[in-house]
């Protein structure tokens, strides 16, 4: 992977003042990366679709432009709890393409939708029973049969619930994962794992149970869940210790006793009062061949063999230059961040976010790593992104920042990779930007 990227499009404008509706809470590429879809926190989804003029021109194949906006979620208040459910979107997630429309899952904390994204560009005229404008005609006027005819219009794509699974969470969706048989979900929350069917919208399965009787004794809590993406039997689910559990549903119905368990032993010369957070897992990913994983905690990711339990096979430090930085950071809270990650198309590289706006990408093949920057500065068309370094003290270069410069404020959280090219997208609080790598 060439790690010079190219900045096309930037799609949020920057103002003075981000109203917290605009901020951006998950980015998703279809499985062709044809469409990429965006949620934030007011309840939107946004699919941006590649430019079809731009798909033969590899110096443009970056080019997104929006294709259909629509409303996904309500803000809602249970009445019971006294609880308010915010319509922020924490997950978006797509389902292969059978026929001409396409199909999401979209979720905020309590209820998941299913959306069809279908395109008309003819309606039908001629009706019998209706005139021009709609209104129903006198059935004794009608002295003739008209076949009715097809007519071409400009285009309009429409987004229309198709199912919403709801009632069935206590506690915060954190994930959902469309399974490889295409015709179940999992959902997960704090406590809890459910399996969806498609087409069931008033039940579903508890499939991962780790409430305590008493909750004076709850340990640790569910992070992270994930659908193998060819054996549709077997899901990852993440914990708040650091740990990961693979389960196999052929092996009981209620998952709570996993297949394999995955977790790194802790050095006790380097514990501290947070080691415990950080080590926290905020994300973890299948990659495309089925054979690894990728787990993100606050300070690192970590890639690991499904065939080996006791430590990664690869461990890739984000920031270990705020290390240091830990007590304030646990101050103003950003030490709860939850960082995403992704894999490219291949598996050969994995991207995921920091601060200032910094995301780093890591070379799995050569070992090399590389942070960018997506700025306003940064994003004009054909420029060239330029590598950032973070100076740790002493003298500090020319072209590199102070860690006590950085802006934490500033964080990216969501991160996409296009499943065939090298194109990114990049959540940046309320800016998208699309990145592509650059052309000789």
């Amino acid at each position: 992977i060439r790690l010079n990227f190219l900045p096309i499009k930037r799609w949020y404008l920057i103002c003075d003042v981000i109203l917290s509706a605009d901020i951006i809470s998950t980015v998703e590429f279809n499985h062709s990366g044809e469409l990429l879809a965006t949620g934030d926190k007011g309840g939107r989804v946004v699919i941006f679709q590649h430019e079809e003029e731009c798909k033969n021109r590899l110096q443009l194949r970056g080019e997104y432009n929006v294709y259909s906006t629509f409303q996904s979620h309500e803000p809602e208040f249970d009445y019971l709890k006294s609880l308010e459910i915010e319509e922020k979107i924490n997950k978006i997630r797509w389902l292969p393409q059978q026929n001409s429309a396409h199909f999401l899952l979209s979720t905020n904390d309590k209820t998941i939708k299913l959306w069809k994204i279908s395109e008309r560009d003819k309606r039908a005229e001629g009706y019998n029973l209706k005139d021009e404008n709609g209104r129903l005609r006198d059935p004794f006027r009608i002295t003739s049969l008209r076949v009715p005819v097809l007519m071409p219009m400009d285009l309009m794509v429409e987004a229309s619930p198709r199912r919403v699974f709801a009632n069935a969470h206590t506690y915060h969706i954190n994930s959902i994962s469309v399974n490889s048989d295409h015709e179940t979900y999992l959902s997960a929350d704090d406590l809890r794992i459910n399996l969806w069917h498609l087409e069931i919208t008033d039940r579903s399965f508890n499939i991962v149970d780790i409430k305590p009787a008493n909750m004076e004794e709850l340990t640790e809590v569910i992070t992270a869940a994930e659908c193998h993406p060819n054996q549709c039997n077997v899901f990852v689910y993440s914990s708040s210790k650091g740990t990961i559990r693979l389960c196999d549903m052929r092996a009981a119905a209620l998952c709570d006793r996993h297949t394999k368990f995955f977790e790194e032993p802790e050095d006790p010369s380097s514990r501290s009062f947070f080691s415990e957070i950080i080590s926290s897992i905020s994300d973890v990913k299948f990659s495309h061949s089925g054979r690894y994983m990728m787990t993100r905690d606050y300070l690192s990711v970590k890639v690991w063999d499904l065939n080996m339990e006791n430590r990664p096979v690869e461990t890739y430090q984000v920031h270990e230059y705020l290390r240091s930085k830990l007590c304030s950071l646990y101050e103003n809270d950003c030490i709860f961040d939850k960082f995403e990650c992704c894999w490219n198309g291949s598996d050969s590289a994995i991207m995921t976010g920091s601060y200032n706006n910094f995301f780093r990408m890591f070379d799995r093949n050569t070992r090399k790593d590389i942070t960018l920057e997506a700025s306003r500065e940064s994003s004009k068309p054909r420029a060239t992104l330029k590598p950032r370094k973070v100076s740790t003290g002493g003298k500090r270069k020319k072209d590199e920042i102070s860690v006590d410069s950085l802006d934490f404020n500033k964080k990216i959280l969501h991160t996409a990779w296009h499943p065939k090219e090298n194109v990114i997208a990049v959540a940046a609080t309320n800016n998208l930007y699309i990145f592509q790598d650059k052309i000789n």
